[in-house]
Formats: C-alpha cells, structure tokens, sequence
C-alpha cells in the first residue's frame, strides 16, 4: 500500500449508509493486511464532529469522548515504524503515540452525513445476512455500562483508548489496532475478543436519523480479522 499525502480525502456518496459502511470495512480490512504483509502494528482511529465543520480546521485540542459533534466521521490509518507497540502494553494510563514513530498508510477519509453509534444487540430473524441476525458477542460480552470499550465503537460512549494518536490535527481516541498476526484489539484493551461491532446510521446535517431503517453493523473478529457487513 503506497503512502499517501496528508490531504483529506473526501469520499462522495457517503451519505449513503450502506457505501460508507463499505468504506469503513474496506480501511479496516487494509490496515489488518498492511500489518501481516510488514510484520507491523496499524491502528485505525474514528473521530466524529459536526458536518458544518470546516474541514481544515478541527478543533484543537481534540475532544474526548463522548464526541461532540455529529453527522462527519474522519477515519485514519497509521503503522508503527518500528515494528513494536510504540508504547509498552503494561505502562498504565493513556499515552499519545510518538508522532515520530509512525507513519500515515492511508490520507484521512471522511464521511458525511454519518454517525457512529450503538445500535443495540440483535433480534433473530430468518435471514443469515440480516442485521438481527448477526453475531451478539460484542453484547454478550459487555463490560462497562451500556457501552463496552472492548467490543463496541461509539462516538457517543466515554471510553478511549490507552494509545490515542494524532493525524492531521485530529486525535483519534475510538482505535482499533492489528498486530503483525492479524489480530485486532479494541480500545483499551490488548487482549482480541472474539467478536466486535461498529454500528453506524445516516444523519439529516448534525442531527442522528433515529428513525432511520438504514441502519449497518460492521462486525470483525479479533483473532482471524474477518469483517462483515449486517443491513437491515
């Protein structure tokens, strides 16, 4: 995968759910290969504001979750330089990653008219492929409140990860990192769970379509990395 300049890329359909959550596969899907194929650790970072937002100018400092704003996610892709962790797993506390000591393998990407959140476990159905009918791991396997910082991206839950980093002026609190076997860890935690979940639904400028029957789960698994796509 060829580096990529720090310009945004500005992906046009995106507001269309059901795209989106093909690009947001798509990136995760990338860095896990980019991490096998160089014997490295990538993170994929999720950052949300509102889609008023001039795009050249996000807020600095970033906010921490619960994000703010609503309706445009900006996605990053980076890779350690040096084939480790950056920061040591067992240094407790949240540290910054060395800007120093990675690289971007991708330019930001937003979407519009997006919003991540917890969509709420599955109802079974007939359909294998349906949306009720995905794995409930990354419900069943809750660990803080209604949000699980091991299992579930949300721009709307309070947790962050321990290795934020920063990409063009954004940092990335909501991660997902691969290590160079291919296993995906979530947020806080080092240890890959089995199953975890990025929900997204569309949004009318900055307010969340609640309503909305366009709704998508994006599910990967830790250890083999295999991502899907559940619609309604």
């Amino acid at each position: 995968m060829a580096l990529a300049g720090p310009t945004l890329l500005k992906l046009k359909g995106a507001g269309d759910v059901t795209s989106a959550a093909y690009d947001i596969s798509g990136l995760v899907e990338n860095a896990r290969a980019f991490a096998l194929a160089n014997n490295t650790y990538t993170w994929v970072g999720f950052y949300e504001e509102n889609n008023t937002a001039l795009s050249a100018l996000p807020a600095t400092p970033s906010p921490t979750p619960p994000y703010p704003g609503k309706g445009r996610v900006i996605m990053a892709a980076i890779a350690s330089k040096d084939g480790t962790t950056i920061v040591n797993d067992s240094v407790s506390g949240t540290s910054v990653l060395d800007p120093t000591r990675f690289y971007q393998i991708n330019k930001n990407i937003k979407l519009e008219n997006i919003h991540l959140v917890d969509i709420g476990a599955p109802d079974p159905t007939q359909d294998p492929n349906a949306l009720g009918s995905r794995s409930s791991l990354p419900y069943n396997n809750t660990l803080q409140g209604p949000f699980s910082s091991q299992t579930r991206i949300s721009s709307e839950g309070t947790e962050v990860t321990r290795r934020p980093f920063v990409s063009q002026g954004y940092t990335f609190y909501k991660t997902i990192r691969f290590n160079p076997r291919g296993e995906a860890q979530i947020n806080s935690t080092y240890t890959p769970k089995r199953c975890a979940e990025i929900g997204i639904i569309p949004t009318h400028g900055i307010i969340p379509d609640t309503a909305s029957k366009n709704v998508v789960a994006i599910q990967f698994t830790g250890i083999a990395g295999n991502v899907k796509i559940y619609r309604r």
